[in-house]
């Protein structure tokens, strides 16, 4: 059978039999987008993000780097996948219609989907966003008109998909309650002698055994001097005693992530990472109680920074105290919607979920990372993860 007759063959036993929501869940969040296009003037969203289409639909795929596309109006939902992602648009997605194609012929896109655009004049993109093949694109410009086609389609999505719905929050505790015994498991085998990718798979293990699905990131796990060259991961290096071991370990349930920090010694640690240590605690204090609603998030980084600036000559800091989490697909866990740094002037909301990365390296020489993913509440930030925010010494008696 071909991938059509076999589309209708699946839907007869199990269509949307795994849909990650339930039914009023995905209204709800239906209702706010078509309100916000409304108000934007805008006919229909082109939306190629994987997170984004989760997020309206339930599509879930490990296979994201396909083209595959939603178009959001206001009557209907039709999704666009190749064949090879017929099963998994069946089971977990509810949609209106599902377009196919030859997983081989990306030409084969073209005419289906011009099809499906030409009742509207204006059609907001995501030209930002994963997913939006500028041949793809360039082609709907020149069938149906550069002018149909707009830019805002991605801060609209962003605005909604930043609040947490109750249903998301539990999604994120659920995954933090996960991550945590990832890191509780990673820091019980630490020891000098042993490599940093045998931490990476203990903490993997504990992970996967606790039900993690598979992960945007994987486990993160540097020593010593590479822990100061930011985003650098676990490559079969031996720790030696004494060195600092850096954790960033952030489980998928349901693709939310909720990740976490750790640093653990590999014997004593020195009095210079006690002070970092200390200096991590004081930063992640300080944006605690800057995150509420009504406060910026520009506010919360300037009063990070002031807790920073007598450090920020001797240490690397990336500049975003915070950043947004929510549903992901490798290649990251960040959702991309709001980020917690210097300039950025939308205001806290209830329900907003960040993750504070508060990792400070010392060039060449080691670094020291705590963090914890929280939620916005009107008395401040509430963790959801279990930092306990000490630096843990693998021989403490």
């Amino acid at each position: 059978m071909d991938h059509h007759q076999y589309r209708h063959a699946l839907a007869a036993r199990l269509e949307a039999s795994e849909l990650a929501f339930s039914e009023s869940e995905f209204d709800a969040r239906l209702a706010r987008v078509r309100r916000a296009m409304q108000e934007a003037g805008l006919d229909a969203l082109l939306l190629t993000d994987p997170a984004d289409i989760y997020y309206l639909t339930g599509y879930n795929t490990f296979e994201v780097s396909v083209h595959t596309c939603l178009v959001c109006s206001v009557e209907r939902l039709v999704l666009q996948v190749p064949s090879i992602e017929t099963g998994p648009a069946v089971v977990t997605a509810r949609v209106d219609e599902l377009l196919g194609y030859r997983w081989e012929g990306i030409a084969e896109v073209l005419d289906p989907l011009t099809e499906t655009l030409a009742p509207f004049r204006a059609i907001g993109l995501d030209l930002y966003g994963a997913g939006l093949r500028h041949g793809v694109l360039r082609e709907l410009q020149r069938r149906l008109g550069v002018e149909r086609f707009r830019d805002d389609g991605g801060d609209l999505l962003d605005r909604i998909r930043i609040v947490k719905s109750e249903a998301e929050l539990a999604c994120l505790r659920e995954s933090a309650r996960i991550t945590s015994l990832g890191i509780a498991a990673a820091t019980r085998v630490i020891t000098a002698g042993m490599t940093d990718s045998d931490v990476a798979a203990e903490g993997a293990r504990a992970m996967l055994a606790a039900g993690s699905e598979f992960m945007s990131m994987q486990p993160i796990v540097t020593a010593g001097r590479r822990i100061s060259v930011i985003h650098m991961n676990h490559q079969r290096h031996r720790i030696a005693p004494d060195e600092p071991v850096f954790l960033e370990f952030g489980s998928a349930y349901r693709r939310y992530t909720a990740p976490m920090m750790k640093t653990v010694v590999a014997g004593r640690a020195s009095p210079q990472m006690l002070v970092l240590r200390d200096v991590c605690r004081d930063l992640f204090e300080s944006l605690g109680a800057s995150m509420r609603p009504g406060n910026t998030f520009d506010d919360a980084a300037r009063a990070a920074e002031a807790v920073l600036e007598p450090h920020a000559d001797r240490v690397f800091f990336s500049g975003v105290f915070g950043y947004a989490v929510g549903a992901q697909f490798p290649p990251s866990w960040v959702e991309g919607s709001g980020y917690i740094a210097r300039g950025q002037q939308r205001e806290f909301e209830a329900d907003m979920v960040f993750h504070l990365p508060l990792c400070l390296r010392v060039p060449g020489v080691w670094g020291v990372g705590l963090s914890d993913t929280v939620r916005v509440t009107p008395q401040g930030a509430e963790p959801l993860t279990d930092n306990d925010w000490k630096l843990v010494e693998s021989d403490a008696t």
